[in-house]
C-alpha cells in the first residue's frame, strides 16, 4: 500500500470519527457501527468507498425524497449513507458478483437501522435487472466499467421522473484525459459513457469531480 493510499484512508478515518462524535440520539450506534465497518474494511485492504467524504456526498444528494433505490456493486457504508437519505419506508436493492462478500455486508445492514429495508441479490447485475419489479427514485452504478453502457440503457427505463443516476469513477484516474491505450477497454467505455451522459435527451447531467469523479444525472 502505497503512503498517498494510507494517508487518504488516514484522513477517511478521521473524518468518519468526526462524524460519528457530532452524531446525537438513536443513530449514535450505528454511527459508532460505521467506524468499526471501516477498520475492518481497511484490515481487508477493500476500503469503504472514498470512505466517508464520497459516501456522505451521495445521502446528501438523495435528501430524503427517495422511496425505491438501487445500487451496483455495493460497499457497505455507501449503501448504509443511501440509506440515511431513503424515506422511512424506503426500499434499496443491491447487486453484488461476489459470493463471499454477501454475509459480510449483510452483518453490518442488520445492525443499522435499515436492515429489513436493504434487499441482496447475489450475480450478475445484467440479469438481475430486468428481474426486479420496481421503479427507482436513485440508482447508484460503480463497479465493472465495461457494463457501465449496459447498465444505463437497463436502468433508465425504470427510472421515476425525477430520479437520480450517480455514476462513479467517470474521471478513472484522469485516463480519460489521455491518449487512449489500445487495450485498454474500461477507459474507453467510460468515455463513451460519459458522452452519452453529456447527449442523452432523457437526462441532464453534472460532474463532481471528487476523488475518482461522480456524475449526477437526472431524469427528465
Amino acid at each position: 500500500m502505497s503512503f498517498e493510499t494510507f494517508r487518504s484512508h488516514e484522513a477517511s478515518a478521521e473524518l468518519a470519527k468526526q462524524t460519528v462524535q457530532s452524531k446525537k440520539g438513536p443513530y449514535a450506534l450505528h454511527f459508532r457501527r460505521i467506524r468499526k465497518l471501516h477498520r475492518t474494511t481497511f484490515a481487508r485492504r477493500t476500503p469503504i468507498i472514498g470512505a466517508v467524504k464520497q459516501g456522505n456526498v451521495s445521502k446528501n444528494i438523495i435528501a430524503e425524497n427517495v422511496k425505491w433505490a438501487f445500487s451496483r456493486a455495493c460497499f457497505e457504508y455507501s449503501a448504509l449513507c443511501l440509506c440515511e437519505g431513503m424515506q422511512e419506508n424506503g426500499v434499496l436493492h443491491t447487486i453484488d458478483i461476489k459470493e463471499e462478500l454477501v454475509d459480510f455486508q449483510r452483518k453490518y445492514f442488520d445492525k443499522s437501522p435499515w436492515g429489513k429495508q436493504i434487499v441482496q441479490h447475489l450475480g450478475e447485475a445484467l440479469d438481475i435487472i430486468p428481474t426486479i419489479n420496481s421503479k427507482f427514485d436513485l440508482v447508484f452504478i460503480d463497479a465493472d466499467k465495461e457494463n457501465y453502457i449496459n447498465y444505463f440503457n437497463m436502468i433508465v427505463p425504470k427510472m421515476n421522473k425525477g430520479g437520480i443516476i450517480l455514476s462513479d469513477n467517470v474521471l478513472w484516474s484522469g485516463k480519460v484525459l489521455e491518449k487512449l491505450d489500445p487495450n485498454d477497454t474500461s477507459t474507453a467505455v467510460l468515455l463513451e459513457y460519459n458522452q452519452l451522459l453529456k447527449n442523452d435527451s432523457r437526462i441532464e447531467t453534472v460532474l463532481l469531480p471528487i476523488r475518482d469523479g461522480l456524475t449526477v444525472s437526472r431524469i427528465l
